[in-house]
C-alpha cells in the first residue's frame, strides 16, 4: 500500500454541513491538518486576507503547503466543497479509500453525486433552513416550497440506496459502489442535519439508516467538531435549546445578508 507523504495543510472553516464535510473527509484519510476557524458570525469571510484564499467569500477552503514529490515548495489554495473533496482524494488518497481510481466508471459516478449535492441538496436545503429557521417572516410558500424540495432530492437519495442495497458493499450500501466515499461524506454532511431545516428523516427508511451508520464513525464524530464542537442536535432536544440556538445563527446571517445588500443591492 502506499504511504501517504507528511501533509502540510491548512483548513479555512466552520462548523456548517459545507466545512464539515472537509473536516470529516481530512479526518478520515489521516492527514495532518491545521484548522484556521473563520468566524462567519463576524463577516470574517469577507475580509480581503481571506478573499485572496477564496474570492468568494464563503468557507471552506484550503490552503496546501505539502512540498511536492521532488521537493519544491507548494502554496496551492483551494476552494468549494466539492473542488476540495475532489483535491484531497485525488493528491492524498493512494490507495482509494474515499473514491475510485481516476477515469473508472465508479470513479465519474462519485463525481455526478458530489455535484449532484453541491448544486441540489445544499442549495435547497439551505433555503429550507433561512425560510423555517432564520427569515424575520415566517412565509409559508418559501417554506414549503424549500423542505419540499429538500424531501424530493432525499427520496433520489433513498432510491438510489434502496438499489444499491442490493450488491454486496463494506458495511453498506453506499451511493456509489462496494465503500463509502467522498460523495457520501459531502451529501451526509447535510442530511446530516435535516431537523434544522424541518425535515424528518424517519421517513427514508435507507436514508435514516445510512446516516446513522455514518454518524457512528470516530472519524466523523471528530470532523464534526471542527473547528468547534457541533451542539445542533443537542440543543434541539429542548424548545428553550432550539429557540436560543435558532436566534444566535439567525443574528448573524441576516447580519451578513444586510452587508451583502448595502454592497450589492
Amino acid at each position: 500500500m502506499a504511504t501517504l507523504p507528511k501533509t502540510n495543510i491548512v483548513l479555512y472553516t466552520s462548523g456548517t454541513p459545507n466545512g464539515q464535510k472537509v473536516s470529516i473527509t481530512l479526518e478520515e484519510l489521516g492527514i495532518h491538518y491545521e484548522v484556521k476557524h473563520v468566524e462567519i458570525s463576524k463577516n470574517v469571510q469577507k475580509e480581503d486576507w481571506f478573499l485572496n484564499i477564496n474570492p468568494n467569500g464563503r468557507i471552506p477552503a484550503i490552503v496546501d503547503k505539502t512540498p511536492t514529490p521532488d521537493g519544491k515548495p507548494r502554496d496551492k489554495r483551494v476552494f468549494e466543497g466539492g473542488a476540495i473533496l475532489l483535491y484531497l482524494t485525488q493528491r492524498y488518497d493512494p490507495n482509494d479509500k474515499l473514491n475510485y481510481p481516476y477515469d473508472t466508471e465508479e470513479y465519474w459516478e462519485v463525481v455526478e453525486w458530489l455535484v449532484w449535492m453541491q448544486s441540489g441538496v445544499g442549495p435547497m436545503q439551505g433555503q429550507a433552513n433561512h425560510f423555517y429557521r432564520y427569515a424575520p417572516e415566517k412565509i409559508e410558500y418559501g417554506i414549503k416550497r424549500y423542505q419540499t424540495e429538500t424531501k424530493r432530492l432525499y427520496q433520489v437519495l433513498e432510491d438510489r440506496l434502496a438499489e444499491q442495497a442490493k450488491t454486496p458493499s463494506r458495511n453498506g450500501p453506499w451511493v456509489v459502489g462496494d465503500r463509502m466515499t467522498i460523495a457520501d461524506l459531502a451529501i451526509f454532511s447535510w442530511v446530516n442535519c435535516a431537523e434544522w431545516a424541518g425535515v424528518d428523516v424517519t421517513q427514508f427508511k435507507n436514508l435514516s439508516q445510512w446516516v446513522d451508520t455514518i454518524n457512528e464513525r470516530p472519524a466523523v464524530k471528530r470532523g464534526l467538531d471542527v473547528p468547534e464542537p457541533f451542539i445542533m442536535k443537542e440543543k434541539l432536544k429542548t424548545k428553550k435549546g432550539e429557540e436560543e440556538y435558532a436566534r444566535q445563527q439567525s443574528q448573524w446571517i441576516m447580519k451578513g445578508q444586510e452587508t451583502d445588500q448595502q454592497k450589492h443591492g
